[in-house]
């Protein structure tokens, strides 16, 4: 670790938290219908798509009714994006001429964008047309990342109403959201991107000859467009193979920087969405200050992991300290541009957010290092987390937390003058468990199913890891992968598809459920007995809850994968 490290990364930090104020304020103005800057621009056409569509705009929703319609949204974008990548050898923009896609795989791939996973078993380049790109997955990275904000919103106004019987209108909630959140940022990000070298055309790929006389295709296509909604909405769905790592998709180390920021944005800025809804600001910096230090544990775990470098190579006389020559540390499967503070801050913001983009290769870090994001994803993509799902996920922590020390003292629950009983604890324990239960029961079947141990190209606690890595990330709709385990299969297509449908909406609609049934209640005044949510207490409590309850579930499972490859690697028998 060095001074310029540690620098960067807390660069990455004042950026972030300089943005979390301003934009979560004018979320909290968007969701609440109040007039915006961009009101005058976007207001006709919000208009004109409620009288489009038919939807009365001030006609609010009871959160089932809500809860259909996001269901009933969520089917219409899979069969969509299903059938364009069966079809796409009939549909325009494919001068490449891109077959139909697999049965198999075009159900993994569209459950993956709809429920904002953005798993990717195939390669970009090679198998889906421009047409696909833009129509189906740039589309469904704005809606599938509205649709998770849109819940969240719906959650907060939970806590805000009294004795309310709606939570909001999913279809405004879904509108406002890409009109005024995700189109604006997005188009000025992807002008940005374009500046700094990124490709924006429907020309056709072009073949080149190398300087060593070796025939060489490069792919090109409306990256800019695709990339950016990636990026801001947390999909992690990249234009190539490779993602990030592409020069094309992240060709500087500005672009590099701008990433990782987009990644953050919204899911910090929606804490204060939260304190500005709540009336109190200091709810939302609680939040942000919970995730802020389980960030912060993760990056400086992973940077310290990989700048140590691997003891099995001391041996061989290999140089891994740091210099004006060389960077030292692990350098394993990392882009030389970035290099490892780069690599693993990048890491670290795609698991912790559900992003799932890469710019380097998860499967060729240190065992500590790669265990870094195999635990951002179990803790359950609370730490910003997906836009929307980030925030709800915690807010979900926060019940079950406020419900053990309620236990403590022998008190019903409070939570922001809402009493929480057995209804909101029950929701919040089913979506809580229902993530676990998904990822660590198809990984037990991966293991012992010849089908299942067909994907890993390692053996030992590595295989086992990337066969791990892999549920955790789709059932937690995080998208990144251990590059060792080929997923393209029919059991890894469809087992991951079921994955990702779980980790979905088996915490989606409970978190509703509580939505409505908070909203319901009235509000009861603060006593002397009531548990301060605002303060250090009740961070470290919050903190400790997701650790203990989200964490060591997975433990076990963790000990037979990256642990016991770090005792080999210690021993110097993993290579």
């Amino acid at each position: 670790m060095t001074a310029n490290g540690l620098l960067q990364i807390a660069l990455f930090c004042a950026i972030i938290a300089a943005i979390a104020v301003p934009l979560g304020t004018y979320m909290a103005r968007v969701f609440a219908g109040e007039r915006t800057l961009l009101s005058p621009v976007l207001g006709p056409v919000e208009r004109s798509i409620y009288w489009i569509s038919g939807v009365d705009a001030k006609k609010e929703q009871h959160w089932l009714t809500y809860a259909v319609a996001m269901l009933l949204f969520h089917v219409f974008c899979f069969v969509s994006l299903y059938g364009m990548m069966r079809l796409q050898y009939y549909l325009p923009f494919n001068p490449q001429g891109m077959t139909g896609v697999r049965e198999d795989l075009a159900l993994n791939t569209a459950v993956s964008f709809t429920t904002n996973t953005n798993w990717q078993n195939y390669g970009g380049e090679t198998t889906l047309s421009y047409f696909v790109q833009m129509a189906g997955l740039t589309v469904h990275n704005f809606v599938s990342a509205a649709a998770g904000i849109a819940m969240a919103i719906a959650l907060i106004r939970g806590f805000v109403r009294r004795s309310a019987q709606t939570v909001g209108n999913f279809w405004v909630d879904l509108t406002r959201c890409t009109l005024y959140v995700l189109l604006p940022i997005s188009i000025i990000g992807g002008l940005a991107y374009v500046w700094m070298g990124m490709p924006q055309n429907l020309h056709a790929y072009v073949d080149a000859t190398t300087l060593e006389g070796a025939k060489q295709t490069i792919a090109q296509g409306p990256v800019a467009s695709q990339i950016v909604i990636k990026t801001v909405g947390t999909n992690g769905g990249g234009f190539f193979n490779v993602n990030a790592a592409h020069p094309y998709e992240n060709p500087t180390a500005l672009s590099n920087l701008l990433t990782v920021v987009l990644e953050f944005m919204i899911g910090a800025s929606l804490t204060m969405t939260f304190g500005r809804m709540v009336g109190n600001m200091r709810q939302g910096w609680a939040l942000f200050g919970v995730m802020g230090i389980l960030f912060l544990a993760g990056v400086l775990t992973s940077y310290w992991a990989e700048s140590a470098g691997n003891p099995a190579f001391a041996p061989l006389g290999v140089d891994q300290v740091a210099s004006a020559t060389q960077a030292g540390g692990n350098m394993e499967g990392k882009e030389v541009r970035f290099g490892i503070v780069n690599s693993s801050l990048f890491e670290t913001t795609t698991t912790d957010t559900s992003d799932g983009a890469v710019n380097s290769m998860h499967d060729s870090y240190t065992p500590i290092g790669g265990l870094v994001p195999i635990v951002n994803m179990q803790l359950g993509e609370v730490i910003f987390g997906g836009v929307g799902c980030g925030l709800y996920g915690m807010l979900l922590f926060a019940i079950i937390a406020l419900f053990i020390a309620g236990l403590m003292v022998g008190r019903t629950p409070e939570y922001l003058g809402k009493k929480l009983e057995a209804r909101e604890v029950k929701m919040a324990m089913l979506a809580m468990l229902a993530v676990p239960m998904a990822t660590l029961l198809f990984t037990a079947i991966a293991t012992v199913l010849p089908a299942g141990l067909a994907g890993p190209e390692n053996a030992g606690p590595h295989g086992f890891s990337e066969i791990l890595y892999a549920f955790v990330s789709q059932s937690n709709n995080n998208g990144s992968a251990f590059a060792g385990l080929t997923g393209n299969t029919p059991f890894y297509n469809l087992a991951g598809a079921a994955a990702m449908m779980i980790g979905r909406f088996a915490i989606a609609i409970p978190v509703l459920a509580i939505a409505g049934s908070l909203a319901a209640k009235k509000l009861v005044p603060a006593s002397a007995g009531t548990f301060p949510t605002d303060n250090g207490l009740f961070v470290a409590l919050l903190i400790g809850i997701i650790i203990i309850t989200g964490g060591l579930i997975y433990f076990p499972a963790d000990a037979l994968g990256p642990f016991v490859e770090h005792l080999q690697m210690q021993a110097g028998s993993l290579y």
